[in-house]
Order: C-alpha cells, then sequence, then structure tokens
C-alpha cells in the first residue's frame, strides 16, 4: 500500500467536525506565520489569486463536476 492509499484511509475516518477543526488550525497557524514574516502582506493580489485557483482546482473538480 503506498503513502497516499495510507493517508486516504485515514481521512476516510475523520468526521466533519474533525475536518473543521483542521482548516482552522491551518488559518491560526497562517496568522503565526504572517506575523513572524510581515513582508509576505506585500504580495500583489493577482499572485495569490492564482494560487488560490490553482490549489481550489483539483478538490473543486472532484466534488462539484466528476462524477
Amino acid at each position: 500500500m503506498g503513502f497516499y492509499n495510507a493517508m486516504n484511509e485515514k481521512i476516510k475516518k475523520m468526521t466533519v467536525l474533525d475536518i473543521g477543526l483542521v482548516k482552522w488550525s491551518v488559518f491560526f497557524s497562517t496568522i503565526i506565520i504572517v506575523k513572524l514574516f510581515p513582508r509576505l502582506l506585500n504580495i500583489n493580489y493577482a499572485v495569490l489569486f492564482v494560487l488560490v485557483i490553482a490549489c481550489a482546482a483539483k478538490p473543486v473538480c472532484k466534488v462539484w463536476i466528476k462524477k
């Protein structure tokens, strides 16, 4: 069993609450990173928008488009 298969099996055990808590932990970790490196706030919004689209494309397609 490969790494991704093992991780998928672990993720299947997570509840909606667990996933929500992971999202909040990433949010607060991001705040800590920005507090440590305030120059990150100077990144152009267009670059951030492209990064958001690039990171969200696969999950959005998997959940909403593919059947």
